[in-house]
């Protein structure tokens, strides 16, 4: 399910802006990528509309998302966002839409926003809905509040120092893709003698092995970045297999490296 319905590699777009971003949607989906992830928060949804126009690849083989930032969760104000999304992202619909974070202490409460999320499916503005951010407590609220089926992804951070494992596994109790963000940690993975170790064997990078590593695992990834060469490199990683051996000593870097906690971020579980 995971990687036919949601591609993989996906093109990540946060901190990146104006011509920049413009540019490197625009090398990503030349090289083959087609699946590009924003967000409300991100500020740059109109530059990922132009690029992909730009582009001339038909939208419908362009698997976009988007995500609905967490001041704008109470249901009118959800689908007044949506609205404003789509003008901006100049499509008429999404393919997959995110609560980008659960409401900081339940200010709106969670029956109402994933309500109104579902409505907006309902109405056509996005083909798939989703959370991210969710911790194992929330996704099984989720899944009362929506049934079984009804979220297509949580997207987490997962990199090899915040390995999340019991999330992953509640996810995929339930069903539920784990698209993973931060993938390389910010650039940490480059400096990790063990991942270095693994690249020279693979004559591959670290972030390479990082990418390979997740994708062996059946989790989607959406690394960024504003240079071809890595755009590029990011793509093929997901053509290295890693041995056991190699899962093993990836598996033993794990040191609940949290990178994204803002002071809104639900109780970690």
């Amino acid at each position: 399910m995971t990687t036919q319905t949601l591609p993989t590699p996906g093109f990540g777009t946060f901190r990146l802006e104006g011509d920049t971003l413009k540019q490197s949607v625009l090398t990503a989906l030349e090289l083959g990528y087609r699946h590009i992830d924003t967000a409300q928060f991100y500020g740059n949804e109109a530059e990922v509309g132009q690029a992909i126009a730009e582009s001339g690849i038909p939208r419908e083989e362009i698997f976009l998302t988007t995500k609905v930032w967490h001041d704008r969760l109470s249901p009118a104000d959800l689908e007044a966002s949506v609205k404003e999304s789509l003008t901006r992202l100049g499509t008429d619909h999404v393919d997959l839409l995110l609560i980008h974070w659960p409401s900081p202490n339940d200010e709106v409460p969670m029956a109402d926003y994933l309500t109104a999320l579902k409505k907006v499916q309902e109405a056509g503005k996005t083909r798939h809905i989703g959370v991210s951010n969710f911790t194992r407590a929330q996704l099984d609220r989720a899944v009362e509040i929506l049934g079984e089926g009804a979220l297509l992804t949580n997207q987490i951070e997962v990199h090899p120092f915040l390995q999340n494992r019991a999330l992953i596994e509640h996810c995929e109790r339930h069903g539920i893709a784990v698209t993973a963000f931060m993938p390389l940690a910010v650039g940490k993975v480059m400096d990790d003698e063990t991942l270095a170790r693994i690249a020279d064997a693979h004559d591959a990078s670290p972030a390479q092995i990082a990418l390979a590593w997740l994708n062996q695992q059946g989790i989607v990834t959406i690394p960024s970045s504003t240079k071809a060469k890595n755009i590029r490199s990011n793509l093929v990683a997901l053509e290295i297999t890693l041995s056991d051996e190699e899962m093993q000593a990836i598996a033993a870097l794990d040191r609940g490296e949290r990178i994204a906690n803002p002071d809104f971020a639900p109780a970690w579980d």
